[in-house]
């Protein structure tokens, strides 16, 4: 998955992480390696990195950081207004991934949960660009969505981008490998807790 996230940046620099990210906060449902990309971006943002990468120059940090969570906010609003304008017609009973009964699903969830829940979303792969489209369909309020997305945006695009930049100026290139992957593995203990979670909760009824 790293080398795949090196090609990008290496062909398409921080205009390829941009379209990545707001791809994948919204738009389109499918694991892209957002939580990578955003990390080794920041530490190709370094000189230390850019030299690892063979770049003349680091990437702008201030585009990374600024660009990304711009176009995460973006992407998230955009899938939020497919969900209002669509969403009865996109989640149907035989879809494999908008399936109708996340709707009424998500309509509790998020009377529930509120903001919170797309501001954790945000560090899940795919979660993150499912629940956009679901909370308009789930008639979030849009006030609500808006405070929660872009809250959302800033702690993990440019969270997780500044923290590639601040470790990658301290640590070996040899350990930004471990360390990507192990960003990744982390946003993956989210929903195999919820997994856990429905499962007991099946198990007792």
């Amino acid at each position: 998955m790293s080398q795949l996230v090196r090609n990008l940046i290496e062909n398409y620099g921080a205009i390829g992480v941009l379209l990545v990210i707001f791809l994948e906060s919204g738009i389109l449902p499918a694991p892209l390696p957002g939580d990578s990309l955003l990390f080794l971006a920041g530490f190709y943002a370094t000189t230390k990195g850019a030299h690892d990468l063979g770049l003349k120059h680091p990437l702008s940090l201030a585009l990374v950081v600024v660009g990304s969570t711009i176009c995460a906010i973006i992407g998230a609003q955009i899938g939020y207004g497919i969900g209002v304008r669509f969403g009865f017609r996109l989640f149907k009973q035989d879809a494999r991934f908008f399936k109708a009964k996340y709707l009424s699903q998500s309509h509790d969830f998020f009377e529930r949960r509120g903001g919170i829940a797309v501001i954790l979303a945000r560090f899940i792969p795919f979660v993150r660009t499912v629940i956009p489209m679901l909370a308009g369909a789930g008639t979030m309020k849009a006030r609500t969505f808006i405070i929660a997305n872009i809250t959302g945006a800033v702690l993990w695009a440019g969270g997780i981008s500044l923290l590639g930049y601040f470790l990658g100026s301290h640590i070996s290139e040899s350990l930004i490998e471990p360390v990507t992957a192990g960003i990744v593995l982390l946003s993956l203990v989210g929903p195999f807790l919820e997994y856990r979670k429905h499962k007991k909760s099946e198990a007792t009824h």
